[in-house]
């Protein structure tokens, strides 16, 4: 699906662009890709099974998985990072802020592969990145935001593309489909923390927000943030 000109949802089984298991929603988080003169650009790679649709669904667009040079990880959980290794595999270089960087090389419950009833399979990622930093590769300058709380290394990344601003943040917030928050059930999800960073989140202007599950903001998005927001600060204090 082109979101703009050379930016393109190419997974997310929550509104069928991808599909792991008969029933199952929420286990393939959804992928954006962006085309540069000089290579793609991926967003989380969803769960791993799916790698081949996502793929599929490049060539659609004449996306060619062979040019993926980069690949974005939002945070660790299986249904965003479950493909990172077979990336990896392929030559994509991973990038992320250090607490997901730790938690794919590992492997462990911060993955969520029991969420899944799946073994994630671990990955070195190539470049850690820290809190407002500010990243260019093919060009593109990213911006990196750290909102730990539905786990402990959400990350949302700014560029500026086709004079918008876009945010790519994963599940900082949950979809308008069900709920504010991204899943509560992570290990290192933590309350509070998560309500600081929604407080931060909220704040920042936008054009167009690329969400972790569902569907994408294109009016507005920090009203969304700000009734997530909201809802945190209702509930949870």
């Amino acid at each position: 699906m082109q979101i703009l000109k050379n930016l393109f949802q190419v997974g997310g089984d929550l509104n069928g662009i991808t599909f792991d298991q008969p029933g199952a929603l929420w286990n393939d988080a959804n992928s954006y890709v962006l085309k540069t003169a000089d290579g793609l650009i991926l967003f989380d790679c969803g769960c791993g099974d799916t790698l081949e649709q996502i793929f599929a669904n490049m060539r659609y667009w004449d996306l060619s998985p062979d040019d993926i040079r980069y690949c974005f990880l939002t945070h660790a959980h299986f249904d965003h990072a479950g493909a990172a290794h077979r990336l990896k595999e392929r030559g994509v270089e991973l990038i992320a802020i250090g607490e997901t960087a730790d938690a794919v090389a590992k492997g462990d419950e911060r993955c969520c592969g029991y969420l899944y009833h799946k073994t994630f399979q671990p990955v070195t990622v190539d470049r850690t990145v820290s809190d407002g930093e500010r990243v260019t590769v093919l060009g593109l300058e990213l911006e990196v935001m750290h909102l730990p709380g539905h786990s402990m290394g959400c990350t949302a990344y700014f560029f500026t593309w086709d004079r918008k601003r876009v945010v790519v943040s994963g599940d900082v917030i949950g979809t308008l489909l069900s709920g504010d928050f991204g899943w509560s059930g992570s290990i290192d999800f933590d309350k509070k923390i998560y309500t600081r960073s929604l407080r931060r989140f909220a704040t920042v202007d936008t054009d167009l927000m690329l969400p972790g599950h569902g569907m994408i903001y294109f009016y507005k998005p920090r009203r969304r943030v700000e009734d997530a927001l909201n809802s945190a600060l209702m509930q949870w204090r």
